[in-house]
């Protein structure tokens, strides 16, 4: 199957588990531990179940919105996600691209493989820098003042990194922690002769970190359990707040009581997630505690939601709930491994259908219509 027959998000992660070496394939599918986070963001959302209006008038449907107070053509962003130029070259690139064509906002990672002023030259669009906090904090520091000299519209804190998860998959290897491969590994690349040939030209590098590092600093060195800052808390995002003058979000919330500390230390809006699955085992979905914090953030910040949305019908389940939309990480990879900028398209053209699709059979003529009472049990 190619990534142009693709039907679903399904059919984008079995394409690009079978172009892809295992090492990279299991970077972008895994969780931490014994995954049960990642089995429970989707079964989350599973467990939703709608009813749906009957006889309105759907003949006509925009699902446009406001995201952050900005204009939006479809509620979600390409979320951020890291190493994807292991899975296509210049793959944060290609995510960009795909995310301005699509009129919707890029979020990129602090540890993309592509400098952030490339991105804002070559991927017009709404650009969002979400930022990991360094142990040496004049790097992160620096990094937030190159994106706002690049025209960054928003950063996006992130506050559930204070040590790297137990991934055990890239243990196993050999990509954690110090990109040493198992023998298991190299043979397995040497199975993807096109991997080989295309992506495998460039070495994995954090090259927004590594401009800050100053010479006779190798990023290996700053690399591994030392590079996260375990002691921030609530006083730097009053800093951060003081220090950025445009949209400031707060990645990695999943209380009620922890969204109205951020709300009091002043930024826009707040990000429900658990990082994917990818930090700590056992922890809530996203999805699950969403009416919670809605009910106590008012509509005071803008709610975004990530981890386990894989269908149109995800993202109008958490609009209805509160959300103002979604991040996508893992359903825009896939697409980036399945085909590049192309196969990302294709990505957010599935979910777009679904989620039009959704609407109509829901009773639902825009986005604004999507709320709790379509929900059981909401």
């Amino acid at each position: 199957m190619r990534y142009q027959d693709a039907i679903n998000v399904s059919d984008l992660r079995s394409i690009a588990k079978r172009r892809l070496p295992r090492f990279v394939f299991n970077y972008v599918d895994g969780g931490a531990e014994d995954e049960i986070t990642l089995r429970g963001n989707r079964e989350a959302f599973e467990r939703l179940l709608f009813r749906p209006r009957t006889l309105v008038d759907v003949s006509k449907r925009d699902m446009s919105t406001r995201l952050l107070g900005a204009p939006s053509a479809l509620p979600f962003v390409v979320g951020p996600t890291a190493l994807n130029g292991l899975s296509w070259p210049d793959g944060d690139m290609e995510l960009a691209k795909a995310a301005s064509a699509a009129g919707v906002p890029f979020a990129m990672s602090t540890v993309s493989m592509s400098l952030l002023e490339d991105v804002a030259r070559e991927a017009p669009g709404r650009l969002w820098l979400q930022a990991y906090v360094f142990a040496e904090r004049r790097i992160t520091d620096a990094i937030i003042g190159r994106a706002h000299d690049a025209g960054f519209e928003c950063v996006v804190l992130t506050s559930d990194f204070p040590v790297a998860g137990k991934r055990e998959g890239d243990l196993r290897t050999g990509l954690l922690p110090h990109q040493k491969f198992t023998l298991a590994t190299r043979l397995d690349m040497l199975m993807h002769p096109r991997w080989i040939a295309t992506v495998a030209r460039r070495r994995p590098r954090f090259v927004n970190v590594e401009r800050e590092l100053g010479p006779g600093r190798n990023v290996n060195s700053f690399v591994g359990h030392g590079m996260f800052d375990p002691s921030f808390n609530w006083e730097d995002i009053r800093r951060f707040r003081d220090r950025w003058p445009r949209k400031l979000m707060l990645k990695g919330v999943l209380r009620a009581d922890d969204a109205e500390r951020a709300i009091a230390a002043g930024v826009d809006g707040i990000v429900i997630s658990n990082h994917g699955g990818r930090q700590l085992d056992g922890a809530v979905s996203a999805i699950d505690v969403l009416p919670e914090i809605a009910r106590a953030v008012a509509g005071r910040a803008s709610i975004l939601v990530d981890g386990g949305v894989r269908r149109g019908s995800d993202i109008a389940k958490a609009i209805a709930l509160g959300a103002e939309g979604v991040h996508l990480g893992r359903a825009c990879v896939y697409g980036l491994g399945a085909g590049g900028r192309a196969g990302v398209a294709r990505a957010i053209s599935i979910l777009a259908d679904e989620l039009d699709r959704t609407l109509a059979l829901t009773g639902c003529p825009d986005i604004a219509s999507l709320t709790a009472d379509l929900i059981s049990g909401a």
